[in-house]
């Protein structure tokens, strides 16, 4: 079976998106499937091209028996909404084009860089190819809930073309419950829509002591450390969180939030930090996956924040697999689906988003020793059941039979 699999991120970028892209595909090649994945240059979150890397017309490599071919794209930070439909528009035209030329069976295009799937579609037909719409974030919605745009003549559209997309797929792939929930809700036939979540790489996120040499390099060392790692933007209500570990100073001074990370509001967050000359906060860009684990040893407890919103109540972010697979009890500052996973396996302490009382209370609990205990249970738990290689394997079985 020959696949072709279009996606905006891709190692080594490190994000959510580019991690289970990879993870999936890596399986699939491994379980004898021919994987071509078309992406452009890697420079997420920064909008500058990774060293090694140059953003070329056309550019191939192997990774892990993975076809990669590279498209020229335009490249910009992620911020600035103008710029980065631009930045999916290219990725969309320049997909299209290079697809043409790539023998498949089946097409897959994920978002939620809405255009990416579009090119997919278009490859579909220009191919005469069934295409699979994997959806990993309900787009525009997503762009009205963190206030990027209004409810507008171009959101109607975006609108009304992403009915036509999910009707014109052949098959539909979300990552959560409620996901699936909203589509069908929209008049999409339920027969034609399967739920893979996200899941931890079991391979490499294994539990370990704390890397002594980089707490100390991060002044860490006889604290207890929340740790939030991933993109920094208008969606991950970190400016509350800035603003509310102030108080935490005096009372906790045994507490201590690193922030790893870059994204649109990584600079206004540093400034607030700066102006509120927090001294429990420590911020750290951006890592490679090599180090990921060793960053990830430094925590005692993982933050997995979002600001409030209905659009994220159907959410699961993946980090929360990841920190269960070091057996790290979560923080977790989100409603809906993902505080039923962590309460379902007693894996963390859920607040009500950017209630500040609410903050306070559930880290008061998390850091209680019997608690704690208990939570670090709840987490090997949990990963357990989201085994990304398992999830991978059942998600081509699904794929195979389209």
């Amino acid at each position: 079976m020959k696949l072709l699999f279009l996606t905006d991120n891709f190692p080594p970028e490190v994000n959510a998106p580019a991690n289970r892209t990879y993870e999936h595909c890596r399986e699939w090649v491994r379980s004898g499937v021919d994987v071509t994945v078309i992406t452009c240059a890697p420079n997420f979150p920064k909008g500058k091209v990774y060293e090694g890397y140059k953003n070329k017309l056309y550019q191939t490599e192997i990774i892990d028996g993975i076809k990669v071919i590279r498209v020229w794209s335009y490249i910009t930070a992620n911020e600035g909404f103008v710029k980065r439909i631009l930045d999916y528009i290219s990725f969309a035209v320049a997909s299209f084009i290079a697809g043409l030329f790539v023998k498949t069976d089946l097409i897959v295009a994920t978002s939620p860089q809405f255009f990416t799937a579009l090119s997919g579609w278009l490859l579909s037909i220009f191919k005469r190819k069934k295409w699979i719409f994997e959806v990993r974030d309900l787009w525009p919605e997503s762009i009205m809930a963190v206030g990027a745009m209004k409810r507008n003549r171009a959101i109607r559209f975006f609108e009304w073309l992403e009915i036509r997309m999910y009707k014109s797929a052949d098959y539909i792939v979300v990552v959560t419950d409620a996901f699936k929930k909203k589509i069908i809700a929209k008049g999409i036939d339920a027969g034609k829509i399967s739920v893979f979540k996200n899941g931890a790489n079991l391979e490499l996120f294994i539990p370990q002591p704390k890397d002594v040499e980089l707490e100390s390099s991060l002044g860490l060392k006889n604290k207890f450390v929340f740790a939030y790692i991933g993109t920094h933007g208008m969606a991950h209500g970190l400016s509350f969180i800035l603003d509310a570990i102030k108080p935490l100073e005096t009372s906790h001074p045994d507490l201590v939030f690193l922030f790893i990370g870059d994204g649109a509001e990584k600079k206004s967050l540093l400034k607030q930090a700066e102006n509120l000359n927090l001294k429990n906060a420590v911020f750290v860009d951006s890592i490679g996956k090599k180090e990921i684990v060793s960053y990830l040893s430094l925590m005692d407890a993982a933050l997995v924040n979002l600001i409030k919103s209905d659009t994220f109540l159907t959410v699961i972010p993946s980090k929360i697999f990841e920190a269960a697979a070091m057996e790290k009890p979560i923080l977790l500052g989100l409603q809906g689906e993902t505080q039923g996973i962590i309460q379902k396996y007693n894996a963390g302490v859920c607040f009500e988003p950017e209630n500040e009382n609410d903050f306070y209370r559930a880290i008061e609990e998390i850091i209680q020793p019997e608690i704690y205990s208990q939570t670090k249970v709840g987490s090997r738990s949990l990963v357990q059941d989201f085994d990304r290689s398992k999830i991978a394997n059942e998600m081509l079985e699904c794929l195979q039979e389209v």
